[in-house]
C-alpha cells in the first residue's frame, strides 16, 4: 500500500463529507432521486420515471445510506442494504436471482444461512460530477487504482469506501453478519488493501458489465480493517450512531 497511513483519514473526510442514514421518507426519497439521476438519466439502467425516483420491489425492505458533500448538503452518492422480506425471508435476494446458476454452493449456500443474519449491498451510485474521470461515466461507483495515488503522492477513494463502512455499519445495527454483493473484478483487489476480505462465491455474470457474485463477514471487516482506515470507519459509525440518536433509537456499542 502507498504511503496512505500518512494520510488523516477521519479529518480528511469530516472536511469533505457526510454519512446520513436515510431514516426519514424525506431522505429516502433523496436517495431515490440519486439513484433515478445515476441509473436512469446517466447510464440508462433503468427506464426514465416520471417523478424523478428509481425504485423497485427490494426497496420494501432495504435501508439506505446518502453521502453528502460537508457544508452544502449536496448529495454525493447513496447505497442500500437489502434484506430478506420479512413477509416471505425465503425469497431471493436480488444476486440470488442473477446468480441462480453461477453460485457455488460448496463455499455458500445463501438460502442454508439464518435469514435474518444476510444482506445484500446493492445500488451504489455516485453522482457524475464525482466520477468524471476518463473511462468512469459508464460506472455508477467506480474505483481503480489511480485513487490511491502515489507513494509520493498518496490519496485515498472516500467517496465508494465511506458508502461501503456507511452500510458496515448499518449491517452491524440490524444483526447483520453475512453480506453479499455483485462486485466489479478488481474491487476486491482494491479492498484487500484496505484490510477487507471479499471473497468470491461464483463464476461471473454479465451484469451491467461482468459482475463477480462476493461475499463479506460484517464482523471481518470491522476486525480486519487496516490501522489506518479504523479511524474513518469510527467516523462513519459514529455519524451512523448520531442519526440513530437524534431519532430516540439506542445505537450499538462502537467497536
Amino acid at each position: 500500500m502507498p504511503a496512505a497511513p500518512a494520510l488523516d483519514l477521519r479529518e480528511e473526510f469530516r472536511s469533505r463529507f457526510a454519512v446520513v442514514p436515510a431514516l426519514t421518507e424525506n431522505l429516502v426519497d433523496e436517495v431515490y432521486r440519486v439513484r433515478h439521476r445515476v441509473y436512469c438519466e446517466e447510464l440508462g439502467f433503468e427506464a426514465v420515471r416520471p417523478d424523478a425516483q428509481e425504485r423497485d420491489e427490494y426497496d420494501a425492505h432495504a435501508v439506505h445510506l446518502l453521502l453528502r458533500q460537508a457544508g452544502t448538503g449536496e448529495p454525493v452518492g447513496c447505497a442500500r442494504l437489502v434484506r430478506p422480506s420479512p413477509l416471505d425471508p425465503a425469497a431471493p435476494l436480488p444476486f440470488e436471482r442473477f446468480c441462480a446458476a453461477s453460485l457455488d454452493r460448496s463455499i455458500v449456500d445463501p438460502a442454508r444461512l439464518a435469514r435474518g443474519t444476510v444482506a445484500e449491498v446493492s445500488r451504489l451510485a455516485v453522482m457524475s460530477q464525482f466520477r468524471r474521470r476518463k473511462g468512469e461515466a459508464a460506472q455508477a461507483a467506480p474505483v481503480s487504482e489511480g485513487d490511491f495515488g502515489t507513494e509520493a503522492n498518496p490519496r485515498f477513494p472516500y467517496i465508494l469506501v465511506s458508502l461501503y463502512l456507511g452500510i458496515v455499519a448499518m449491517a452491524g445495527i440490524h444483526g447483520v453478519e453475512t453480506l453479499f454483493i455483485l462486485t466489479e473484478p478488481r474491487l476486491a483487489a482494491h479492498f484487500a488493501k484496505l484490510g477487507v476480505a471479499v471473497r468470491q462465491i461464483g463464476s461471473p455474470i454479465e451484469h451491467r458489465g461482468l459482475r463477480i457474485p462476493s461475499m463479506m463477514s460484517v464482523s471481518g471487516i470491522v476486525s480486519g480493517l487496516a490501522g489506518y482506515v479504523r479511524p474513518l470507519y469510527l467516523e462513519v459509525m459514529e455519524e451512523v450512531a448520531h442519526a440513530l440518536r437524534a431519532r430516540g433509537d439506542e445505537p450499538p456499542t462502537l467497536h
